[in-house]
């Protein structure tokens, strides 16, 4: 084989994808017995490929500057046309959000296997990589070992989060040896725990919609969800960042009244009455008036209600992360995703030090990696001609 792509995710399938047009001959390996399992996982609640928003607001949302050539090069506009190139037609919502029509994963996921298919990428599954052995590349196979020389290797392994889907990081420790410098990975998009009392228990699984989440100066309108574990949801996964590098929570629980009209209110109630009826009759739905219970008893009930501080137990595992923070360094990489320490290595995806929110950010991010790194190993000198 001319290239092997290990990983048959979103990033490894688009790497694949560049070098069969470049005319190479390619074999992905995929540990898993299928592809793109976390892709379809993404999906089953309506696929989320891209967000249709102004340049400079779209390449803010990853943090990490020197990926922009990458992200301007397969951006938002390019990803609504390769779906259209699959025959996936998708359509923007109202938040900028953009989804194929079908909503799903799996229309995609299996034009785009067809068409790897038809270009000559040869789809091994069941394989695992499980380190080198001399200068190969060796695999846990059905059939027992194997040993791979290829000559450029494109690595789209993913990141540690959800590991029983594939990315579980055992490569961190095999890179290491060979001189690649690899960040620690931290749970990202993730939810929190929270110590709660046992008369939250009647609101476990109830949605928080309407409010605001206040973390320093950031304030941000999401919906969120009380759970045995703690809080989740977009909402939370907006500022999970942030919270999981020591910044405080509060919410806003009535974001659309100003402090003003919400004491006016206030003042025209009855004294005497008590602090949930008082929280009712603000308009607040009963998860909303659990959680004053529960952290703002002792506030001032317009503190309460427009930024009742939450008192979080940190952030949920990193198995249980949508995605990760952490992986190869900027440093370890050339501006082709070439690993300085391994020539004819690349990688892609989730494996990079770099960290987006949910909302089609890090689908675009996985596919903008995967291309970039596949047009440049199909470049590379241990090719040739």
């Amino acid at each position: 084989m001319d290239a092997l792509v290990i990983g048959a995710g979103p990033a490894g399938l688009m790497a694949a994808e560049e070098l069969a047009r470049a005319g190479r001959r390619v074999v992905v390996c995929e540990a898993k017995p299928s592809a793109g399992r976390k892709f379809l996982m993404a999906g089953k609640s309506g696929l989320n490929v891209t967000k249709d928003e102004g340049e400079a607001a779209f390449l803010a949302a990853y943090g990490a500057g020197w990926l922009e050539p990458v992200l301007r090069a397969f951006g938002p506009q390019a990803v609504q046309d390769w779906c259209r190139a699959l025959g996936q037609e998708v359509f923007t919502g109202s938040s900028g959000r953009v989804f194929p029509m079908a909503m799903k994963g799996s229309p995609l996921l299996r034009a785009w296997l067809g068409r790897l298919g038809a270009a000559g990428v040869e789809l091994r599954l069941r394989w695992r990589w499980t380190g080198f052995q001399g200068a190969g590349w060796r695999f846990d196979t059905p059939g027992g070992v194997e040993v791979l020389e290829p000559r450029v290797v494109v690595l789209a392994l993913g990141g540690a989060s959800w590991p029983r889907l594939g990315s579980d990081a055992a490569w961190v420790p095999w890179l290491r040896e060979k001189g690649v410098e690899v960040a620690p990975f931290r749970p990202a998009n993730m939810g929190f725990a929270v110590d709660w009392s046992p008369h939250m228990a009647r609101q476990f699984g109830q949605p928080v919609k309407g409010a605001a989440l206040l973390v320093g100066d950031r304030r941000e309108r999401g919906e969120f969800v009380i759970s045995a574990r703690g809080i989740e949801g977009g909402g939370v996964y907006a500022v999970s960042a942030a919270l999981r590098d020591g910044a405080g929570l509060a919410v806003d629980l009535l974001p659309d009244l100003a402090e003003a009209e919400v004491a006016a209110r206030l003042a025209r109630m009855k004294p005497g009455e008590t602090l949930a009826n008082r929280l009712r009759k603000l308009g607040l739905a009963p998860v909303a008036v659990a959680l004053v219970m529960e952290f703002g008893r002792a506030l001032p009930i317009l503190q309460a209600v427009k930024a009742l501080p939450l008192r979080l137990a940190g952030p949920r595992p990193i198995a249980e992360a949508i995605s990760s923070a952490g992986g190869i360094t900027q440093a370890a990489l050339t501006e082709g995703l070439e690993l300085r320490a391994m020539p004819g290595v690349f990688a892609c995806g989730e494996m990079l030090d770099w960290e987006a929110p949910t909302g089609g950010y890090l689908l675009t991010g996985c596919w903008a990696t995967g291309r970039w790194a596949g047009r440049a190993a199909a470049r590379s000198g241990n090719l040739g001609e």
